[in-house]
């Protein structure tokens, strides 16, 4: 907060405008309120590069931020912070980022036709499901599972530890999905061996869900938990954390 404040003494316009709201006039777009000046309901940032450098740092570079997309970044500072140029600013600042250049997936258009599934009707009626596997081990987890409603895009990120078996998984599925949401009429799922196995198959037919099944590495019908996997940032928000010096 210092350094915004020392932001609007080098800003000519931002030290007019707190002489004439300190006198007790009133701007239509700004406020001056207990020695603070708001633009917008928020924090207004004088033009001063290097303080908007360091902002833009905090709410795009740092660990809890993980060099996220265009848009997310500015939801994260215009809900808090104000300046004029801040969407031009932060689309600049990210278009240069090395790190997201280098380590976030590509995600223009696959060749060949989508065949996209049909919207659900409501939410948690359908929802697909995938691993995130390969991961280094946390508290001796090192594997995901990824369910997502297909409907609202929420989505529930299980940890698992190898070696797991369908019965593992169903109960999981069972203990923090189902408990929340109940059953679905639809599960898109790819040809992992747990989805294949005779023990998935038939408990799900059994409970009367309608299993559909998309090709391994082909996300035309399994595109959204594909989506979120890399979103998800762990093959994006982690891949920039330590794609400067990955364990081997």
């Amino acid at each position: 907060m210092a350094a915004i404040k020392a932001s609007w003494t080098q800003d000519l316009f931002l030290q007019q405008l707190i002489q004439i709201l300190e006198k007790g006039q009133q701007h239509p777009k700004y406020l001056w309120q207990q020695r603070i000046l708001y633009g917008k309901g928020r924090v207004v940032v004088g033009a001063v590069a290097s303080v908007k450098q360091q902002i833009l740092q905090l709410f795009h570079d740092s660990l809890t931020r993980g060099h996220s997309d265009i848009q997310v970044t500015k939801k994260r500072i215009a809900s808090v912070l104000y300046w004029k140029g801040l969407s031009r600013d932060i689309r600049n600042y990210i278009r240069v980022c090395i790190v997201r250049q280098r380590n976030k997936p590509d995600l223009s258009s696959p060749v060949g036709l989508l065949q996209p599934l049909p919207i659900p009707n409501a939410i948690w009626e359908d929802i697909s499901m995938d691993f995130v596997e390969g991961l280094l081990k946390s508290r001796g987890k090192d594997t995901i599972l990824v369910v997502v409603d297909r409907l609202s895009k929420y989505a529930h990120f299980l940890n698992l530890a190898h070696p797991f078996f369908s019965a593992i998984v169903a109960q999981l599925y069972f203990e923090h999905i189902f408990e929340l949401h109940g059953l679905p009429k639809t599960i898109v799922i790819d040809r992992d061996r747990i989805f294949l196995s005779k023990f998935w198959q038939k408990l799900f037919t059994l409970l009367k869900v309608s299993l559909h099944m998309s090709p391994t590495y082909h996300p035309h019908n399994d595109g959204q938990t594909e989506v979120v996997n890399m979103s998800l940032e762990l093959e994006g928000y982690l891949r920039c954390m330590t794609g400067e010096k990955p364990i081997k």
